[in-house]
């Protein structure tokens, strides 16, 4: 296990030792101690290494991961996981707003609150968010999915695209395109699948009936003149 303390190292350094890791390394395992907010934290990883983050992070920590699994042992501050690939993020805390900013595939978990924004321009991701999120959640959303087991705010899914977002407590209002579907069979499989590999169950109330499935009208990227109002 290599430790790394941030009251006597720089996060450059630190970023620095982390990218000349191949995926053949056998330094795996990670600890960065005293982050004490700062920024990018463990950014642009390429390799199958585990890093914890020993409190609380700023802007874009973890952002375009790749391989990696990265746990925050904190609350993390904008772009968490920002454009990240593959991998796993978790924050333990809470996360600021653009949680998974247009990230294209890999798992984020954040077992407190989310604010404004998580998901914003997903194109692949999956984002497990255990409390609640803030307004315009999951905005340009193209793909993958986004799992709520608290509230959602605003304006929830504004201009989606094809990501699925599931929802278990109450949505402040809809954006512009977004609808409430009906949950499939082939919907529940997934929404099962993502909390699996996010440790998570359903929740013995209801399961995965106990959530509500939103996605897109398909009223807006497919241009009709009926609907020229809404452009």
């Amino acid at each position: 296990m290599r430790s790394v303390d941030l009251e006597e190292s720089s996060v450059r350094e630190l970023n620095g030792e982390l990218h000349r890791l191949t995926p053949e390394t056998n330094e795996t395992r990670w600890v960065i101690e005293h982050p004490h907010g700062k920024h990018a934290i463990a950014c642009g990883l390429d390799a199958p290494v585990t890093v914890e983050v020993k409190g609380h992070v700023g802007y874009y920590c973890a952002g375009m991961n790749k391989h990696a699994t990265i746990v925050i042992d904190g609350n993390a501050g904008v772009g968490v996981a920002e454009n990240m690939i593959s991998g796993e993020v978790r924050v333990k805390g809470d996360a600021s707003q653009a949680a998974g900013a247009t990230g294209v595939g890999g798992l984020l978990v954040i077992e407190g609150n989310a604010s404004a924004r998580c998901g914003i321009s997903m194109k692949g991701i999956d984002i497990v968010v255990k409390g609640s999120i803030g307004p315009m959640s999951a905005f340009m959303a193209q793909a993958g999915t986004l799992v709520v087991f608290g509230d959602a705010g605003e304006a929830l899914g504004d201009s989606i695209y094809e990501a699925r977002l599931f929802v278990r407590g109450s949505v402040a209002s809809l954006g512009a395109d977004c609808i409430e579907k009906p949950l499939s069979d082939e919907d529940k499989v997934i929404l099962l699948g993502v909390l699996e590999r996010a440790g998570l169950s359903a929740g013995s109330d209801g399961g995965p009936d106990g959530f509500r499935l939103y996605g897109s009208a398909r009223k807006l990227y497919h241009f009709h003149i009926d609907n020229v109002d809404a452009y």
